[in-house]
């Protein structure tokens, strides 16, 4: 029994081995991809136009005004009772989704799905805190392939249960729920972490939090200007150091203390130039990508609707999610320089989503509509590993995951924008297919933007290098 104890406190394995199976049961949701279906039909009878300008909003709207809180909360009470307080929200969204009527019940199960993409965060940031630096990389390819693996299992499940089995869409999300429960059972097994990454870092209790150790510094092959934070920091906070050390701080202070420091790490990180044009892509393109997606099966249910057609929106969900994790796995065996040609491919690419998604609009074939939508997850998957790690890069672990979260934040504001705008029956509630006119335009803008941008950063260069080869050389 002692053997056992020591396994659960001490070992790496047992953690990953439960978020692990938390992340899988999590993700390996059947009916996801049968949402519109589902609430279009004899079920929830309700209509096309509802779905789409009164229910799907508010899922942006509570998103927006969680994400930062949470973000806060779940570093300040270590990630447990986070995953705790998803896997009920999960449990009330499918309860909600299975036995509740109308529009007002079905905004309100938005709401609870909002609070569960909010709180993703904790699944990701949990395993940092129970495990060495020396493991990260290992389990972080753990934790991110098994919700891959989940996600294309559930919807090659669903799929080959709608066509071949003729499940309703009602017992499929009565499976989903079954497989959010086993998640949160999961995450009553977890330990709970002693340290986070902001708040409770080791030896906060002990001293005062001192700048160079409420965030960690950037590696030497950081942006200068945050390779200075830590003076900076130093010569604005520290003061004369004290004789004695103090009592210990009132957590009211400390958290002010860890609020202040991590505005400065934003100021210092987003003053490189090479990192807020790669945040900049990151946010414009994620709005656009979780609007796409969020919207996209009113679409195909408008080209090809499901009372009347076979629905193979699973099928194309599997498919998308293993083109995404071609086209990610990609990015690590492509030798080049991104810094050069980084900006090039942001606008070739969005170019193409742009593309893909015109090529939804002006068509009314359900398949060039599927194949719109595996193009545009490829492009996107493949662009956002590539922003990923050329912010990573040059960041510690503490800083990404700020500017991670903060630059979902800026997203989810330019999402709610387009919601309010183009989508939300009290704005210009515009039908399906025009709003996949206005995304493609969007992304179009984007990739203007870095074609742009591009364009003058190769001309510099070249000016730049025959400038110097020009020079006389000094006897």
């Amino acid at each position: 029994m002692d053997c056992w104890k020591g396994a659960i406190g001490s070992n790496w394995i047992y953690p990953t081995v439960i978020i692990c199976a938390n992340g899988f049961f999590s993700t390996m949701r059947p009916s996801e991809s049968f949402l519109t279906p589902y609430l279009s039909g004899p079920d929830k009878n309700l209509t096309i136009e509802q779905v789409t300008n009164q229910i799907f909003p508010v899922w942006t709207y509570s998103y927006l005004a969680l994400l930062l809180p949470v973000f806060l909360i779940t570093d300040y009470v270590r990630y447990k009772p986070v995953l705790l307080l998803q896997g009920i929200s999960y449990i009330v969204t499918w309860l909600l989704l299975l036995f509740a009527h109308g529009v007002v019940a079905m905004q309100v199960m938005e709401f609870f799905y909002g609070m569960v993409t909010a709180t993703e965060v904790a699944y990701y940031a949990y395993i940092y805190s129970v495990v060495s630096a020396d493991r990260y990389q290992r389990v972080t390819s753990y934790c991110r392939s098994i919700t891959l693996v989940a996600a294309t299992v559930a919807a090659v499940l669903g799929q080959l249960l709608v066509s071949l089995a003729d499940v309703s869409y009602f017992h499929l999300n009565a499976i989903t729920l079954t497989s959010v429960s086993l998640a949160f059972l999961c995450s009553f097994l977890l330990p709970m972490p002693q340290k986070s990454m902001f708040f409770h870092k080791k030896g906060v209790s002990e001293t005062l939090p001192q700048p160079q150790k409420a965030v960690a510094t950037l590696t030497s092959s950081g942006p200068s200007s945050c390779q200075q934070q830590d003076e900076d920091c130093t010569a604005a906070d520290m003061g004369p150091a004290p004789q004695q050390q103090p009592e210990q701080p009132k957590p009211q202070s400390h958290m002010l203390r860890v609020l202040v420091q991590l505005s400065r790490d934003l100021r210092d990180c987003y003053s490189s130039r090479k990192l807020l044009y790669w945040s900049l892509w990151w946010a414009l393109a994620t709005a656009g990508f979780n609007q796409v997606v969020n919207y996209i099966q009113v679409l195909w249910d408008f080209r090809a609707p499901s009372h009347s057609s076979a629905v193979y929106n699973g099928a194309v969900e599997a498919i998308a999610t293993f083109l995404g994790s071609a086209t990610s796995m990609a990015v690590g065996y492509i030798k080049v320089d991104w810094d050069l040609s980084g900006e090039l491919a942001l606008g070739m690419f969005s170019a193409m989503d742009a593309g893909s998604l015109f090529l939804m609009y002006f068509t009314d074939n359900i398949w060039a509509c599927y194949a719109g939508y595996l193009v545009f997850k490829a492009c996107y998957m493949f662009l956002i590993t590539i922003a990923t790690f050329q912010i990573a890069v040059n960041l510690s672990m503490e800083r990404y995951a700020l500017m991670f979260g903060f630059n979902n934040f800026v997203a989810l504001l330019i999402q709610t924008i387009l919601t309010v705008i183009v989508v939300d029956s009290r704005g210009l509630g515009l039908n399906i297919s025009t709003q996949f006119l206005i995304y493609g335009s969007y992304f179009a803008f984007i990739a203007g933007i870095f074609l742009t941008r591009s364009v003058y950063t190769i001309i510099s260069i070249k000016c730049r290098n025959a400038s110097v080869a020009g020079e006389p050389i000094d006897h």
